[in-house]
């Protein structure tokens, strides 16, 4: 079959920048996938070497011959289309090429696993490696970044907003301390799952009777140790419960992030200007405009996650020991997935560090509420005398224009005199920073 004439040699990202580029693409691209793969084929070996079952120059003739095979991706999804994996066609090419150096260790290529033992772990190796060298690195920045917006801010006045409208005053410190206490969330929990990503060994039907040793489960813990994964008490083919609690840590990371990214296209609107960050942020139409782009990016990657999460879960329901179409319906989401949750956290990365709030915007906002912010507490004050109908009488003087006056006869007209315990929870979030920061 001749190629298209545009078809590509890779996704580049061309309609995806938030990860094109970043160092989650590097760690999910096909290359990348394809040594996985490899990896996982060698460290089989190994482990079978391992546990007594394998010659020691089988494993070591797989591994060197794995470690510098370079299967061309495109040749591997073309050929996948027979077996409906691509694992088929690199068993076939690796046994070969290894056949070439030893027939003896050839034998050994690929012993009692099946294309989803090598598939599943590949994808939880790419998983690791991105975890490892991307997201959690970039969640650290994003939350340092915020960290430190929420300790110099702690008492900037910022007007609180709820359902779209002035509520009461807050602090710009207490609005950064709460993506603070986001990223953490996420990072925590993405951590957890980091130590719990899995190897994926059961043969053919998740019994190891292919490998045809004494001990098939010593194999399956050698394996994992081999992969610097965990090793499960079940191979877990179609009980997809690592697939789904990796889905969630990365759509909690991915939607954390949008959260902070929201808040930012919000504040950076040309009425309010509260921050800046973009240097760039360019139109192709008009040449005034500084778009906050980098938060965009991040929402619309915020915005696709649930997506791909609600696919990843779907795999939840695979039947038998072996899924028709479930498990080959996770791919694309998956790695989908890991690139936006990486792109995503890098992006808020460079976002929160290069943040410039601007204390004299907020400033300007406030005095535009003409008192509106500190009803709240007028009605308060004057509770005390006016029992029930309070209330009314604040309504009644923001309809009129007459709100200041009545701020200031009472003496309430700051709005950083009602702040409450905005303060107090911004140190609360940052002394939980530096613990887990020690």
């Amino acid at each position: 079959m001749q190629p298209h004439p545009y078809q590509a040699e890779d996704d580049h990202g061309l309609l995806a920048p938030v990860w094109a580029g970043s160092t989650a693409a590097g760690c999910t691209g096909d290359a990348a996938l394809v040594r996985a793969m490899l990896d996982a084929e060698a460290a089989l070996v190994r482990a079978l070497c391992e546990v007594g079952a394998a010659p020691r120059r089988a494993a070591e003739v797989v591994a060197q011959v794995a470690g510098g095979l370079a299967p061309d991706p495109g040749e591997l999804a073309l050929a996948a289309r027979a077996g409906g994996n691509p694992v088929i066609p690199l068993v076939r090419q690796l046994r070969a090429a290894v056949d070439s150096v030893d027939p003896d260790a050839a034998s050994w290529v690929h012993r009692g696993a099946t294309s989803q033992d090598i598939l599943d772990t590949a994808l939880m190796t790419l998983s690791a490696r991105m975890l490892d060298e991307s997201l959690l690195p970039a969640l650290g920045t994003a939350a340092a970044g915020a960290a430190q917006l929420a300790a110099e801010h702690r008492h900037t006045v910022l007007a609180g907003r709820t359902l779209t409208q002035h509520a009461v005053p807050t602090t710009f410190g207490a609005k950064a301390a709460g993506w603070l206490s986001g990223l953490l969330d996420a990072r925590r929990r993405c951590q957890q799952v980091r130590t719990e990503l899995p190897a994926q060994l059961g043969g053919a039907a998740g019994t190891l009777a292919g490998l045809d040793v004494p001990d098939p489960v010593a194999v399956a813990e050698e394996f994992a140790v081999e992969c610097g994964l965990a090793a499960r008490d079940t191979p877990w083919h179609t009980v997809r419960t690592p697939v789904a609690e990796l889905a969630g840590a990365l759509a909690l990371a991915t939607g954390t992030c949008g959260k902070a990214a929201l808040d930012v296209t919000v504040l950076a609107q040309t009425e309010l200007a509260e921050v800046a960050g973009d240097p760039d942020g360019g139109s192709s139409a008009m040449p005034q405009k500084r778009n906050p782009t980098t938060a965009v990016l991040v929402v619309a990657a915020a915005r696709q996650a649930p997506a791909l999460l609600s696919t990843l879960h779907l795999g939840l329901l695979a039947e038998n020991e072996r899924p028709a179409g479930a498990w080959h319906a996770e791919w694309p989401a998956w790695r989908s997935l890991l690139r936006l949750a990486g792109g995503a956290a890098e992006a808020t990365a460079r976002l929160l560090t290069d943040l410039r709030p601007d204390p004299a915007a907020m400033s300007a906002t406030i005095s535009r509420s003409d008192g509106a912010l500190l009803a709240e507490r007028l009605a308060s004050v004057l509770r005390g005398e006016l029992g029930a109908t309070a209330s009314a009488v604040v309504r009644d003087a923001a309809l009129h224009g007459q709100l200041p006056e009545l701020l200031a006869e009472h003496g309430v007209a700051d709005p950083a005199g009602y702040l409450g315990a905005a303060p107090a929870f911004v140190d609360r979030v940052l002394a939980r920073y530096q613990r887990l920061s020690e």
